[in-house]
């Protein structure tokens, strides 16, 4: 049974790993495992995500209210042409995915990977592209960053960034879209998970517990947008990358010495 404790560092763990560029999954598969809560995935993970929802509802609030106010707008088509090829993968690939997400065998490869992009796009010569010159074709480039992040360990706050930054937006608009880009995804993995949670086996988690992960994955949630925003305006992704690079090579010797 998972304490309350073990629901608070979790939900920070989610916050934070959500928008920063070093993977989320990756980071709750390491969390739960060293909890011994390798069993408490699938409910533990919605809640986990509804918190992280809720922030980013929070921080893009009026942006929302101009999608509503004007759905087929061009905001609501970049979004929507952003999220179709994350759609079209988790679609025709998620029980491979799953499997591998469950066995966490190539979560050190992947830590590896994210690191890559980020030092590669932190090098390349700074964009100034801002969103009312976003074009439907760098939302569709993104989002296809954004499908590659359905390996767990494969940052897609990072692979998302970089993409940005590859299409020549500037820092600040790189992680605005990202994140702005992560209410669909986010809100499609919930739907998703909710079915699967009414089809199937629910793990058992106490309401304080539930409530607990879901409080501190918001909370926290909300902190990495704002402080990730602000970071990228003067900051180098490259301290991200040395970060997950470190983190792979660990789990990849941990793995071969059979500790881990």
């Amino acid at each position: 049974m998972m304490s309350k404790l073990e629901a608070f560092i979790l939900g920070i763990i989610q916050g934070l790993t959500e928008f920063l560029p070093i993977s989320s999954t990756g980071h709750l598969y390491l969390g739960r495992h060293l909890f011994g809560l390798d069993e408490a995935g699938l409910f533990l993970d919605t809640m986990l995500h509804i918190g992280t929802l809720l922030a980013v509802l929070v921080v893009y609030k009026n942006e929302l209210l101009q999608i509503l106010k004007n759905p087929f707008g061009k905001l609501s088509m970049l979004l929507v042409i952003g999220t179709i090829p994350a759609v079209i993968v988790g679609l025709l690939l998620s029980d491979l995915f799953d499997s591998i997400s469950k066995s966490g065998v190539t979560i050190g490869w992947e830590f590896l990977f994210t690191g890559f992009i980020l030092w590669l796009a932190d090098g390349i010569k700074k964009g100034a592209k801002k969103m009312d010159s976003l074009s439907y074709g760098d939302a569709l480039f993104i989002g296809t960053f954004q499908a590659a992040a359905i390996f767990p360990a494969v940052s897609r706050s990072g692979l998302t960034i970089a993409a940005g930054l590859f299409r020549k937006l500037d820092r600040e608009t790189a992680a605005y879209f990202s994140f702005l880009l992560s209410i669909p995804a986010i809100a499609g993995g919930i739907v998703l998970q909710f079915g699967e949670l009414m089809s199937g086996h629910t793990e058992a988690v106490t309401l304080g517990s539930m409530l607990m992960a879901t409080l501190s994955s918001a909370i926290f949630g909300y902190m990495a947008v704002v402080w990730m925003i602000n970071f990228l305006k003067r900051k180098s992704l490259k301290v991200f990358a040395v970060y997950v690079w470190t983190l792979g090579f660990t789990v990849l010797i941990l793995q071969m010495t059979g500790i881990f």
